[in-house]
């Protein structure tokens, strides 16, 4: 009997051929968005890429991912270029991916992971950098679009928590090419002292990552830094983060929130007025008990009750003063005593010229010495002349013609 049965291996085996065969398989390009993304200890690449109706899985040996000039992460949208192909041991269908690249709004989160990882390690994202928000501010600046819902989320808001607070809009571009110098240019102005501040909010509503780019710039987390007053970062909504958001002294979800972190309520400012005179209360009550006390011992002191007795311990420490002071004299002077004493029995002081002779004798000796020493050299000198003086003898040629000399001649016949 036939079998009609076959193994599974063989199955996808088949299928595999089927993908491999297929031309239009050969060479696919798509558009998709990372997930489950997974980078192999040997440098292969795994992934899976997904749109908003389906997925596919995805892997990019390490041959092909060395030529990247990017690092792939969940939620980048991509554009890849492969084959279609089975993979026979799972028996599931995947793209091998030989080129890809960064497509649309992936390209700007990549930007923006890059100036997010240079400002933090330049250090500008540090707590310690960040400028505390005043309680109770007199003045605020708001830094938006004049139009829009943001800036009339912003003044409802500050106008029903705390109606007092004076507030000042510097209008500016939130979106486009111009928006990042504008924001920069109102900052500047909004900090540059005119007109007292004690906060400054600097936002704009809800968005795309197109429209929420301007705090993104550079240019805007630098002057947002660079600032003396307070700032309040308050871009687009809740799950929107921006480079401002990392860099303003306090973050602030939604402008509507930003408005309530930067002033208080009527009723927070009560209840914190309450609390103070409650606080007051209870550090004055407690001054008095302590300073009640404190005269209550001194009140009860042995002191206070006899005066008399802190004189006589003067007196008595005056005595043991003057005792000590009259033995320490008495001591210095019977020390002077022996030393005068010595030096009057000294035998310079009994015979003065016995000193002036033993000086005299010593000079008497040195000046011997020195004679005999004058008397030496002189000697010695002499004899060294006439030494010389007979060498120059000996050598002189004219001593030999002295002696007489002769002319010899031969004649020849």
């Amino acid at each position: 009997m036939e079998d009609k049965y076959i193994s599974i291996g063989e199955l996808n085996a088949f299928i595999k051929s089927m993908f491999d065969e297929n031309v239009f398989l050969r060479k696919v390009f798509l558009r998709g968005e990372i997930s489950n993304f997974k980078n192999h200890t040997r440098g292969h690449l795994y992934f899976t890429l997904k749109d908003d109706t389906s997925r596919i899985s995805a892997v990019m040996f390490y041959s092909s991912a060395i030529t990247l000039n990017f690092k792939p992460e969940d939620g980048m949208n991509v554009l890849v270029e492969g084959r279609i192909s089975c993979y026979p041991t799972a028996g599931t269908y995947q793209i091998y991916v030989d080129k890809m690249e960064v497509d649309g709004l992936g390209a700007l989160y990549i930007e923006f992971e890059k100036l997010k990882e240079k400002l933090s390690k330049e250090g500008l994202f540090l707590p310690e950098h960040k400028k505390p928000i005043p309680k109770i501010p007199k003045r605020v600046g708001i830094i938006t679009a004049p139009t829009g819902a943001a800036i009339k989320d912003i003044l409802s808001t500050i106008k029903r928590r705390f109606p007092i607070v004076e507030t000042i809009l510097f209008p500016a571009l939130v979106q486009g090419r111009d928006a990042a110098p504008d924001i920069v240019r109102q900052i500047k102005e909004a900090d540059s002292g005119k007109y007292d501040l004690d906060v400054l909010i600097v936002g704009r509503g809800g968005g795309s990552i197109e429209d929420l780019w301007a705090f993104n710039e550079e240019i805007v987390a630098r002057a947002i830094y660079e600032a003396n007053v307070p700032i309040i970062s308050a871009v687009g909504h809740e799950v929107d983060f921006t480079i401002a958001d990392f860099v303003a002294d306090l973050r602030a979800p939604t402008p509507t929130g930003a408005a309530e972190m930067a002033v208080p309520t009527v009723s927070e400012i009560n209840n914190m007025l309450h609390s103070y005179d409650i606080r007051l209360n209870e550090f004055m009550m407690n001054a008095l008990h302590q300073s009640k006390l404190r005269l209550d011992h001194v009140r009860n002191s042995y002191i206070l009750k006899n005066p008399l007795s802190l004189y006589e311990i003067k007196e008595q420490k005056l005595d043991n003063m003057i005792e000590v002071l009259n033995n320490y004299m008495t001591k210095k002077l019977e020390n002077y005593e022996m030393q005068l004493n010595h030096i009057k029995s000294s035998f310079v002081m009994r015979d003065p010229m016995r000193l002036f002779q033993g000086q005299q004798e010593k000079l008497v000796f040195q000046e011997k010495t020195l004679y005999n020493s004058i008397k030496s050299i002189i000697l010695k000198s002499d004899h060294d002349y006439k030494m010389l003086v007979n060498t120059l003898k000996l050598v002189n040629p004219l001593g030999i013609l002295e002696k007489g000399y002769s002319l010899v001649r031969k004649r020849i016949k």
